[in-house]
């Protein structure tokens, strides 16, 4: 089952929230970069209310990502094993998958074709 929770937005990028098998889906839209990233951060750090944080960034409609973006997936992603969880990455467009890739995110943080094949691997 999936909920809708909330969504966030500033200038370039917004945030949409849901839920799935008790996995936190956070849908990104628009562009990543240096004035987007304390929305980016407070979207994919991990909760201070102490529960196991299981999330999946959906970066299907990321149309640009910078360092910025790229610094904070890192912080978020050891934020998330830090606290026993974990962060995957899921769909991004060629364009950013060719930057996770230059800067070798994707062989830190584990980045799946689809939303759906980092559920599978986030969920339980």
């Amino acid at each position: 089952m999936t909920e809708t929770d909330k969504t966030a937005q500033d200038s370039r990028l917004s945030v949409d929230f849901s839920t799935a098998d008790g996995v936190r889906i956070v849908a990104l839209h628009g562009e990543i970069d240096h004035n987007s990233r304390g929305l980016l951060g407070e979207a994919l750090l991990p909760s201070p209310d102490g529960e196991t944080p299981r999330i999946v960034a959906d970066l299907s409609d990321v149309t640009f990502m910078d360092s910025s973006g790229i610094n904070i997936l890192i912080v978020a992603h050891r934020a998330a094993e830090e606290a026993g969880g974990r962060l995957r990455l899921a769909a991004p467009q060629q364009t950013v998958l060719r930057v996770l890739q230059l800067v070798g995110v994707d062989t830190v943080i584990d980045c799946y074709p689809t939303v759906q094949q980092a559920l599978d691997e986030t969920a339980g």
